[in-house]
């Protein structure tokens, strides 16, 4: 076997198996999510991840890979491989069509998994399969063109953005945002007179265990996107990727010492998930003292966004939007300060390289977050004219397992329903 027959064949299994951890993440959502919200809504939280599992696979397969990387139009759009067809020779990847596609499928369902923690115990399911349909194949797609698809324009101006700190957790963060907003809080979450009402998390274990299988997963995330089983930065980026998390969560734990008297556990889970998005973006272009350093301002961040989203009164079950637009923006905007010369094509400010990397890295956050707050919004708005968007106030008082589902995540024994009554409910 020639030694080019070879390396293919240990690209296509790496590309393959990261793929499988980064899919594995969804069952990392699903128990952190589920861990979060109360016990009433657990379910809803399941066929929520399955819905971004299923839908998102079949749309990005007919739609979403095509607009985002398919041949380019004007920098702004792709415009073939449609059912993965047509000309994708433009791709100049050393593993199949195939291949890449599922890595990137493995992407997209991650990206609509931002969103689904900021709309947890509120947002009806149907109005939830339309929005992962409308983000997977065509919000997530268009912006990952401009970024990573060659011939898009903020690639050719020079944006860095290895495994998405932008392309994926920023631009999934401010669409989380922009949902919760326009949702609104939970009932009771916060009361008449101002007050903030905390709702306990039901089952913290489950939601650690959540944050545990992401932070395994995240390997293949940043790792995997070398698409390369032979790269020698492979086990750079995955040092940087552990110091980042690490970091952002022991910052975390100090931090709510110091700030609450007590270490506050569910920060300290984000803690860890903040680092790791923050370095998604330039695991493979910044020093170890970098990584540490990016993940702790990301940790620390965190906290403080997550307590002005609330003086806002923005509702945000998981912390969506704090963990992964804050620390996604970060992250993005670090590459711009920190790269190493000769990581990328200009390097970071403090190393020499001047504003330019920065001042890319910035505009290309920026519309990215506009993009996905905005289309986010419109698109709730859209669906809202044919359908309600939000349960109803008896369905989130029972629960939407019950009240949508038909049936409880947790059951004591001998406990009956009238599964019959409940499913024409």
């Amino acid at each position: 076997m020639e030694w080019a027959e070879l390396s293919q064949g240990l690209d296509t299994v790496w590309v393959v198996l990261t793929a499988a951890m980064i899919l594995l993440m969804e069952g990392g959502f699903a128990l952190l999510e589920a861990g979060f919200v109360r016990q009433k809504n657990a379910v809803s939280i399941i066929m929520k991840v399955f819905v971004d599992i299923s839908f998102g696979a079949l749309v990005y397969y007919s739609a979403g890979f095509a607009l985002m990387y398919g041949k380019d139009a004007g920098g702004i759009i792709g415009s073939t491989g449609f059912f993965m067809g047509g000309d994708l020779t433009h791709l100049k990847l050393s593993i199949s069509h195939d291949t890449y596609w599922l890595f990137q499928c493995a992407f997209v369902i991650a990206v609509i998994s931002i969103v689904s923690g900021a709309v947890a115990e509120r947002i009806h399911f149907r109005a939830y399969i339309v929005y992962a349909i409308v983000m997977t194949g065509l919000i997530y797609p268009i912006a990952g063109h401009w970024i990573w698809s060659p011939g898009g324009w903020l690639a050719e101006m020079g944006m860095v953005d290895f495994a998405g700190s932008a392309a994926i957790h920023a631009l999934g963060g401010f669409a989380a945002l922009a949902a919760a907003i326009y949702l609104g809080p939970r009932i009771g979450r916060f009361g008449e007179d101002g007050r903030t009402n905390i709702v306990p998390p039901s089952n913290l274990p489950l939601a650690s265990v959540g944050a545990f299988i992401l932070w395994f997963g995240w390997f293949g995330f940043n790792s995997g996107s070398t698409l390369s089983a032979t790269n020698p930065a492979i086990g750079h980026i995955a040092v940087t990727t552990m110091l980042a998390s690490a970091s952002g969560c022991a910052l975390c734990i100090l931090f709510t010492m110091l700030r609450y008297r007590k270490a506050d556990p569910p920060m300290a889970i984000n803690g860890a998930l903040a680092g790791l998005v923050g370095i998604t973006a330039g695991c493979a272009y910044v020093s170890d003292a970098a990584a540490i350093l990016i993940g702790a301002v990301s940790g620390i961040v965190m906290v403080l966004a997550s307590e002005w989203l609330e003086r806002r009164k923005v509702d945000d079950p998981v912390g969506a939007f704090a963990v992964h637009g804050i620390s996604g923006s970060i992250g993005t905007l670090a590459v711009g300060l920190f790269a190493v010369p000769g990581t990328t094509a200009h390097a970071g400010l403090f190393y020499g390289g001047g504003w330019q990397l920065l001042g890319v890295q910035a505009l290309g956050l920026a519309v990215v977050a506009v993009w996905g707050f905005g289309l986010t919004w419109c698109t709730f708005a859209a669906i809202r004219r044919f359908k309600p968007v939000r349960v109803s106030r008896d369905e989130e008082l029972i629960g939407l397992d019950v009240g949508i589902h038909g049936v409880p995540a947790y059951s004591q024994e001998h406990d009956f329903l009238d599964v019959g009554s409940l499913r024409r409910n």
